[in-house]
């Protein structure tokens, strides 16, 4: 959990006086409980784990938390999927139960049922209890439709009618709900959670202690969870070029690379920078990392709602459209969580109902003049 402890404490005669007479003193700042690290000798060719160590060489850094929200992420999307690979209905439960981490839904060898977090309570999490509450319900509703999705999955699918078309799972209004909710998990879980919280609201957290039991303080935490959430690679993207990924990557990893060439390659140096600036208690660069990080990621969302638009106007088959839509859906969806630019769940949902929310028949009603409208608001918005 985050904490939002004052990161101050009061000298010791103060507390002595305390409530016998007011004092002007300022207070002590946060003690630095290791060994300040030379931003210049970060190497982004070492292990994010080996950089961070106390006095006795043992690692401040652990993963596990977000790292495991990641496992589900994937687990979930590849039970979703199964119904494309393995042709057969899946079961709405079953990734409700997945979502909560309830019911023991993960394989017993990921260890996932007792790792003690869940994906459920942190989507949405930067925003008040019923509006999170309300991206919460709406995910859980395309489980319900690709669930009732599935149960056509050996039929053709067309307007009015679920089915596959192509290889693509759709609903009767041509909306493919795989792609609807791994995609707006990528803004409500992933981005959210890391973005919103963990490197916003979490950069308040304290950094004068460790954790009792742990290695690492709260802030120290907040900063390695985020890390884990992103990615289960020690250097993220390690090797890539704007033409190859040189790591394997799952959901918001994969398109920051893909759908932000000006950046990808500075996101892990951030990363790295911003963690030894919590070690150096220097609280400007903290917040210059993480704004960085932030701003790019949502560029690389923004990014691939447009791309996704445009291969539907480009597309010249059904399949191929119904397949962009449903990304750029779920993209589009994603860009309430894009705060740094302004995004937020008015933006999002005008440009959904002008897509496809107020039309009856969804993706069948869809014309370009829709899709260039959308495009142009998300061009504006994020300066694309």
């Amino acid at each position: 959990m985050l904490t939002n402890t004052l990161r101050f404490r009061l000298p010791a005669a103060m507390i002595l006086v305390a409530g016998l007479a007011a004092c002007n003193n300022e207070d002590e700042a946060t003690p630095q409980l290791r060994k300040t690290i030379d931003y210049t000798a970060l190497s982004t060719a070492t292990s994010y784990s080996s950089l961070f160590v106390d006095e006795t060489g043992k690692t401040t850094v652990d993963l596990t938390n977000g790292n495991n929200r990641y496992k589900m992420f994937q687990a979930m999307n590849t039970y979703i999927s199964s119904s494309i690979s393995g042709n057969k209905q899946i079961d709405a439960t079953v990734l409700k139960n997945m979502y909560g981490n309830t019911g023991n839904a993960f394989a017993d060898s990921t260890k996932l049922n007792t790792s003690g977090v869940q994906l459920r309570n942190v989507t949405a999490s930067s925003l008040a209890s019923a509006d999170a509450e309300k991206v919460r319900t709406q995910i859980e509703t395309y489980f319900t439709t690709v669930a009732e999705a599935s149960k056509s999955v050996t039929a053709t699918g067309a307007k009015g009618k679920a089915g596959k078309v192509g290889t693509y799972l759709v609903d009767e209004k041509g909306m493919e709900p795989i792609q609807l909710i791994q995609k707006s998990l990528i803004g409500a879980l992933q981005y959210d959670y890391i973005g919103n919280v963990l490197l916003t609201k979490g950069l308040d957290a304290d950094n004068s202690k460790v954790v009792a039991g742990k290695n690492y303080t709260q802030l120290e935490q907040n900063w390695d969870e985020a890390y884990g959430l992103l990615t289960l690679n020690p250097v993220y993207l390690k090797g890539s070029t704007d033409a190859t990924r040189g790591t394997t990557e799952f959901a918001l990893g994969s398109y920051v690379w893909e759908y932000n060439k000006a950046a990808y390659a500075q996101i892990y140096p951030a990363f790295l920078k911003g963690r030894a600036a919590i070690v150096n208690n220097d609280k400007v660069e903290l917040k210059k990392q993480a704004d960085f990080i932030k701003a790019e990621i949502e560029k690389a969302i923004a990014g691939a709602a447009l791309g996704y638009l445009g291969k539907y106007t480009s597309g010249t088959t059904d399949a191929v459209r119904i397949h962009a839509m449903g990304e750029g859906l779920g993209f589009v969806y994603s860009l309430r969580f894009a705060t740094v630019n302004g995004g937020d769940a008015a933006f999002s949902d005008n440009l959904l109902k002008g897509l496809v929310l107020d039309s009856p028949n969804g993706f069948w009603d869809l014309t370009p003049t829709k899709i260039t409208t959308a495009s142009d608001a998300i061009k504006a918005k994020f300066k694309l």
